[in-house]
């Protein structure tokens, strides 16, 4: 059973960006922009970036941080919570980059260290529509 409603779910779905925060090694909060997709069937959230990036290098600092990510538009948001790990597989990398061009409609950047940022959510709050 998924964690949000269809309505949140089909949200998730659409092309928005989304705020990505986590916690730098001096406890303070790292809070970037990125693009992320949403799987309903595991409940994983996934970014797809480079590994030399501060909000990878907070998590490999504190493996199984917890992390948020929230997307908003209007008066509508999804925040989606949970334990993140980084990937640089690359059947889980091709798989990050195969959701994004399906949410987004192009492919992904491929820079030099591309890895994967799965988020395996756990707690969601949202404003009920």
């Amino acid at each position: 059973m998924s964690l949000l409603s269809v309505a949140d779910a089909t949200f998730l779905e659409e092309p928005h960006a989304g705020v990505f925060t986590t916690i730098r090694p001096d406890g303070s909060p790292h809070v970037a922009p990125v693009r992320f997709t949403w799987d309903d069937d595991q409940d994983v959230a996934r970014v797809m970036t480079r590994s030399a990036t501060r909000k990878v290098r907070n998590l490999l600092a504190v493996p199984e941080s917890r992390v948020a990510i929230c997307q908003v538009w209007g008066p509508r948001w999804v925040t989606l919570e949970g334990v993140a790990t980084v990937s640089d597989d690359p059947d889980r990398v091709a798989e990050g980059a195969r959701r994004y061009a399906a949410r987004y409609g192009m492919l992904p950047p491929e820079p030099p260290g591309r890895v994967v940022i799965e988020i395996a959510v756990d707690r969601v709050m949202t404003l009920p529509w």
